[in-house]
């Protein structure tokens, strides 16, 4: 059975092109960068040309990038150098729909008794500057706000925000995991301090990242070892995974417009549809300010994971807006955060598509998609009405 894969906000493919420029990083090349002698200096030269690479990608300067094992540690270090550099204040301010990357981190924080503000979104996942303006105050240490949401791919007016924040004297954090490679990024063009991404959501292997942090702000390491990353990050550098990192960048930089045009196409033919075959369909998510490859999209009265199973069956992944695990019927933190109304949180599913998406795949999406929503209705006690009753009554 042929695979359709349009999960890629979960992961992405390796592009064949960084499989084979990270090859001989498992063989031959196999030096410690740190090494004085010229068999690791080589290995070292990669390192910095794929610093070169992340950092034109988003408009950075190369010594302003720290690599990172995930988009996860590059949060987290974000957050945590920030409130270790400034340890006379304790606020931080964030969003109800961040990443559990970001969202977990402030929720422990909260429990240590550091003051933590999560801003709401209205029903398209949208923020109000008059609420980011309210709730950075002379305590707040950091502005922590995602640039794409990864459930509904709504973009942040993070630019703003940092520039606010800036006027304001606090730093300004973005976990830009699901933007980079997506949209145009010039960080020499704004006010963002620090900057999250993550490899493998831009066809680059799974376990690498990197943090940007601009030249001049201050920084407190997160993991401390040796002197790798000057300082900044210790632990020896994962060589095979950062020259990856590299080639994956250098890829996304030329493919940008590629995103931005045929990507978005795809997409838009498949929100349009999807949305004209099957009644009671609902776009979740401000339909145009949004990462052009997402499509976030509930079909009423069914099971977001029962569509999934009945995809699967005819060779497509994509992921649910739904956690229905350990007899748990909660729809996802971002859906509920918007007010998505229960009938149509439930059948929430994400389509995210890649460069490596075709027409003839979204043909297929749009042909076998319809009659599982239909067969599902029949038997759904939602569409008859049954349950609606039972909420009642209780």
């Amino acid at each position: 059975m042929k695979v359709i894969y349009v999960d890629n906000n979960a992961t992405t493919r390796v592009a064949p092109e960084v499989v084979e420029e990270m090859r001989p990083y498992f063989g031959d090349l196999y030096g410690n960068p740190s090494s004085m002698h010229f068999f690791g200096g080589q290995v070292q030269g990669k390192v910095e040309e794929a610093r070169e690479r992340v950092a034109k990608l988003i408009g950075a300067r190369p010594e302003e990038i720290i690599f990172t094992s995930c988009g996860t540690e590059s949060d987290n270090t974000a957050i945590m150098s920030s409130l270790a550099a400034n340890s006379d204040k304790g606020g931080v301010v964030t969003t109800r729909v961040e990443h559990p990357a970001v969202k977990n981190v402030v929720a422990n924080l909260r429990r240590q008794g550091y003051r933590v503000i999560e801003l709401p979104v209205d029903r398209d996942g949208n923020l109000s500057m008059e609420d980011v303006a309210k709730a950075i105050t002379e305590d707040t240490v950091i502005v922590s706000v995602m640039w794409a949401n990864n459930e509904t791919g709504v973009l942040f007016p993070v630019e703003e925000i940092a520039a606010l924040a800036k006027s304001r004297g606090v730093l300004f954090h973005t976990d830009a995991v699901q933007a980079v490679g997506k949209i145009p990024i010039d960080l020499a063009e704004s006010q963002i301090d620090m900057l999250s991404l993550s490899g493998h959501k831009l066809h680059a292997p799974k376990g690498v990242g990197a943090l940007y942090v601009r030249r001049g702000t201050r920084f407190a390491p997160f993991i401390i070892g040796g002197h790798q990353e000057k300082g900044r990050r210790g632990g020896t550098e994962n060589v095979p995974y950062i020259v990856g990192l590299g080639k994956a960048c250098e890829l996304a930089y030329r493919d940008l417009e590629d995103q931005l045009q045929r990507v978005k196409g795809m997409r838009d033919r498949l929100e349009q549809g999807l949305l004209e075959r099957i009644p009671n369909s609902i776009v979740n998510g401000d339909r145009d300010q949004r990462l052009p490859n997402t499509l976030n999209i509930s079909f009423e009265y069914v099971e977001g994971e029962s569509i999934l199973l009945k995809l699967g069956d005819k060779g497509i992944c994509a992921s649910s807006g739904s956690a229905c695990t350990s007899g748990s019927l909660e729809p996802s933190h971002v859906l509920r955060a918007m007010g998505v109304p229960f009938t149509a949180a439930h059948g929430s599913i994400r389509f995210s598509l890649s460069v490596y998406n075709t027409q003839e795949e979204i043909d297929y999406i749009l042909e076998v998609t319809p009659p599982i929503i239909e067969g599902l209705r029949e038997i759904s006690p939602f569409w008859t009405g049954e349950m609606a009753k039972s909420c009642t009554a209780s």
